[in-house]
């Protein structure tokens, strides 16, 4: 659901509250969200009718704005059915990929994993669902406010720059992990009480087992870090089956190792509270 204008910028970026990768791939939408647990949104998603609904316009992935109601709620999301495999795939400005896979599965195994590791407060609920013929990816509209290039382009400070950064570090922990090679301008969104939600993960979960961008890795969460410890490979791939392969899942372990390690490592060199927070 983003601009694909891929940049290798992430490590460049000195101050974190002046960082991220979003820009809109949604219309804003300022609207009361209905009391619901993630269990029910799931439901609503998995069950609600499906009583409008446009192309968001904007993406090569050509997502769907869908409106649902199940006679009580009536709730947006956003659909996405993108399914593509190609051995090789070279991009605008040279790059190029081997095994190159772009898909709506993961989405929703990005949900399951970050859920995992205490993460599903940042990623909009999200399920599969066929519509108009075609399984895709249905994930629960955020009420944002701005994106990210909004918030730049407007000169637009948070008021908690803290509380922002820190939020900041799970997302660039959180890509680390999955291995997105697609966290550019259209994939964080912001609403008005400045929480952050990470969108499009269909260009992620490669099967490097190395880190994309460690020096990005500066600051964790101990509470992060340590569901990043614990998290294991079999109820990794029991919680996003059949949507990741046991590869995949080998490549999630191997770069989890990778993080863990580079934090303690640098809270060896720089003590525990320089780093965890």
């Amino acid at each position: 659901m983003s601009c694909r204008h891929l940049s290798p910028a992430l490590a460049a970026v000195v101050c974190l509250a002046a960082a991220s990768f979003a820009v809109a791939t949604q219309e804003p939408r300022l609207s009361g969200e209905p009391n619901l647990t993630d269990e029910q949104k799931e439901a609503f998603l998995l069950k609600a009718q499906v009583v409008k609904s446009k192309p968001i316009g904007k993406g090569i992935t050509s997502p769907w704005r869908l409106t649902l109601s199940d006679g009580t709620v009536t709730h947006d999301a956003a659909f996405v059915s993108v399914d593509e495999r190609k051995g090789y795939m070279r991009f605008e400005g040279g790059n190029a990929e081997i095994g190159f896979r772009d898909t709506y599965h993961y989405d929703i195994a990005a949900h399951e994993l970050a859920k995992l590791i205490g993460l599903g407060d940042m990623i909009p609920v999200t399920v599969e669902r066929n519509w108009r013929g075609h399984s895709g990816a249905l994930s629960w509209w955020v009420p944002w406010k701005w994106d990210e290039e909004t918030r730049l382009k407007q000169n637009l400070h948070p008021p908690d720059v803290e509380g922002w950064n820190n939020q900041m570090h799970k997302v660039r922990v959180f890509h680390e992990l999955i291995y997105n090679t697609d966290p550019n301008v259209g994939n964080l969104l912001i609403t008005e009480d400045w929480k952050l939600w990470m969108i499009d993960f269909t260009r992620a979960f490669r099967l490097h087992h190395d880190l994309k961008n460690p020096r990005d890795l500066t600051n964790c969460d101990r509470t992060l870090l340590e569901k990043l410890r614990q998290l294991d490979g079999t109820e990794v791939l029991a919680r996003t089956k059949p949507h990741l392969t046991k590869d995949e899942v080998k490549a999630v372990m191997a770069r989890r190792d990778k993080i863990v390690a580079y934090f303690e490592k640098l809270i060896a060199e720089k003590g525990e509270n320089a780093v965890l927070y």
